[in-house]
């Protein structure tokens, strides 16, 4: 079996857009591209997106370990702001994703990571073999403000969601105070241990905006699949129309 689309039919495609691998130091061991890949299918998805943290250099590999299966690998990043807002940055292309990343080199600050401390980033390959070592602390802000990362990623055609926006770690609201009115941003994304039907009343800043749910996954466990999108071919161009309930595309937290 090979990766298809369905063209103008539409189809209901499980997603989880925020999955991180053993670059990311907070992630599990068992975050490599295989296993990431058999769990997803497992699960019945139809996409995720790789959004390690600043760093887009084990994207290829999962790419490569879902060569062969039914599962559309989204290249992404969950970069941190100056304002230490994570956003997550989804894209069609590995071509994209590593624009952004040479944006993001560009104003890294010179920090080197403690493994003792935050954790050991391993950059693998598709099989999960160990390749090298990130010896840059991934954790981190880069010189880039949100309004920059917005700007940057909608200029090289991606989606902009802000992570876990109800967080008072790296979240929207805790760390910026407010979410600004309008803010150029295709959808906002809530934790996993948010219930949907109480985002309203918890937070009323959500309001007008589209949500999703995030499983932040870092172990296999979490790669949970809630957003459900009805759409033809598994790309950024159709998930923006989901996310507009547009030409009878749309998305459901189920």
């Amino acid at each position: 079996m090979g990766f298809r689309d369905y063209g103008d039919q539409v189809v209901k495609i499980r997603a989880e857009l925020h999955v991180h691998t053993v670059l990311s130091p907070c992630a599990e061991i068992e975050m490599i591209p295989p296993l990431i890949v058999a769990e997803s299918i497992e699960r019945g998805l139809g996409m995720i997106a790789i959004t390690d943290h600043n760093s887009t250099a084990n994207i290829c590999s999962v790419m490569k370990a879902a060569e062969g299966t039914d599962l559309k690998i989204i290249p992404g990043m969950e970069l941190q702001t100056r304002e230490e807002v994570h956003v997550l940055c989804l894209f069609d292309r590995l071509e994209q994703a590593e624009e952004l990343q040479s944006l993001v080199d560009d104003h890294y600050p010179d920090l080197k990571n403690n493994a003792d401390f935050f954790g050991e980033q391993f950059i693998v390959d598709e099989t999960g073999e160990f390749i090298k070592r990130e010896e840059r602390l991934l954790i981190t802000s880069v010189d880039l403000s949100f309004d920059e990362t917005v700007d940057a990623v909608h200029h090289l055609d991606g989606l902009v969601i802000p992570a876990h926006v109800n967080r008072k770690a790296y979240g929207l609201i805790a760390n910026l105070g407010f979410i600004p009115k309008g803010l150029n941003i295709d959808a906002l994304e809530i934790s996993r241990h948010l219930q949907v039907l109480d985002a309203p009343s918890l937070f009323p800043q959500l309001s007008g905006y589209p949500l999703l749910q995030g499983g932040d996954a870092h172990r296999l466990e979490e790669i949970l699949g809630k957003n459900e999108f009805d759409i033809g071919h598994r790309n950024i161009s159709e998930i923006k129309l989901a996310l507009q309930t547009s030409q009878d595309r749309s998305f459901v937290i189920i």
